[in-house]
């Protein structure tokens, strides 16, 4: 082995090449022996030389596509024995919708918003395995939820902070959400507050908060195309005014809060879209104030469709859904600051169904207020013409009858 560059022989008695080449092909045996000799050698063992596998077709570090569009991501490899190519999606949860082609190609057709991020290409063989990544950037989409949201406590206010995902091709703006949380019962009915935040920012200082109250937080972005899901909820407590004495605590309370979600959640074909009815829930310790109504498409991201739903209803026509495609949809109810788990999911699958309009094509759905504006308008119009007509006929023969009563007196006929 002392010829042999790079060889060595461990304590063990295993057998080091540094660098594998020609000269380490061929049949080994191995013979341990000791001061009394040799049991014999042990059985051979061949030396082969295998390539690992090696890109020979990489994808591009980014891909830009439109939404429900074909897009192909090339990816091919040689080794010896030749690799088998994988794609996977990173952070992907389950299996992915994603194809693949004869040439290790992956194939995204139809494009769909929950494709957009980050592939990898794997190539693997007895060898080794080789991985190269790319990103996709799905355009025409809502935009994707925030990240690290984080809420630094100040006195009495609250600095939040996030990091945008993508806006889905459009410009997009985002508004930050937040309630106090219940301490003790009962209490004064308290919403969601949302605040806007200007333009390309992405932080925004919220004031005014109660001391020493714990305060949920949450950024929703949005664009053209509508909103994005909300992201995670982070708690806090803003920091109240420092005080030389501590005054006694109260009694601690024991406070159990119970809301279980709607009940019975159903699907229904109706001319006008689908209608979903259900029941309120079963156990609600404070008073109901309404709820919020979720869907995704095509097993995709669950995403708030309407969330002003009075507590008083039980059932919301959804019109303006997409022929053949495939959806879920579920309830949360609202009590105060509290949100109930969601309801039993229901599927509608609009194929072979008709393609229901959308809310701004109903003029039959105008809210009341602008629907009431519109036909007091019109009464009011009618009103006035109807007035003006009649002063003028009045006004007509008033000077019909003064003419008449001219001709009939007798001429006035003066004498010298």
């Amino acid at each position: 082995l002392s010829q042999l560059p790079g060889w060595s022989v461990r304590p063990d008695g295993s057998i080091v090449i540094a660098t594998g080449n020609d000269d380490a092909l061929g049949l080994y045996r191995c013979t341990p022996y000791n001061s009394y000799g040799t049991a014999g050698e042990s059985r051979p063992t061949r030396v082969l030389l295998k390539d690992p596998p090696a890109f020979t077709v990489r994808p591009k570090e980014e891909y830009f596509q439109e939404v429900g569009r074909e897009l192909v991501i090339p990816c091919a490899a040689h080794g010896d024995p030749p690799p088998t190519i994988t794609w996977l999606k990173v952070g992907s949860v389950g299996k992915s919708s994603a194809q693949v082609d004869g040439n290790s190609s992956l194939v995204l057709r139809p494009l769909i918003k929950e494709q957009h991020g980050v592939w990898e290409c794997t190539a693997t063989n007895q060898v080794a395995s080789v991985t190269t990544a790319t990103s996709v950037h799905v355009l025409g989409t809502s935009p994707h939820a925030v990240t690290n949201v984080s809420v630094l406590p100040l006195l009495l206010a609250a600095n939040i902070s996030w990091e945008p995902g993508f806006d889905g091709g459009y410009f997009q703006r985002f508004s930050v959400w937040y309630t106090p949380l219940a301490r003790y019962p009962p209490r004064a009915h308290h919403d969601w507050v949302s605040l806007s935040v200007p333009a390309g920012a992405q932080h925004l200082l919220v004031e005014n908060l109660q001391p020493d109250t714990s305060y949920q937080f949450s950024v929703l972005a949005q664009n053209k195309l509508g909103s994005g899901p909300f992201s995670q909820i982070v708690t806090s407590v803003p920091r109240g005014f420092p005080v030389t004495t501590v005054p006694p605590e109260p009694p601690a309370m024991t406070v159990h809060v119970f809301l279980s979600p709607p009940r019975a959640l159903t699907a229904n074909e109706t001319v006008r879209g689908v209608l979903l009815r259900w029941d309120p829930p079963a156990r609600a310790s404070v008073a109901l104030s309404g709820y919020a109504l979720e869907l995704r498409q095509d097993k995709g991201g669950w995403e708030v469709l309407e969330r002003s739903i009075p507590g008083t209803d039980t059932q919301v026509l959804v019109p303006g859904l997409i022929k053949d495609a495939f959806y879920e949809f579920r309830l949360v109810a609202f009590a105060g600051s509290y949100i109930s788990d969601p309801s039993n999911t229901v599927n509608v699958s609009t194929a072979g169904m008709e393609v229901y309009p959308s809310r701004t094509q109903l003029p039959e759905l105008l809210p009341q207020p602008v629907l009431a504006g519109v036909i007091g308008g019109i009464c009011f119009l009618s009103v006035a013409v109807i007035f003006s007509t009649m002063a003028a006929c009045i006004m007509n023969r008033r000077r019909a009858a003064r003419v008449r009563k001219r001709r009939q007196d007798p001429p006035l006929v003066f004498s010298p």
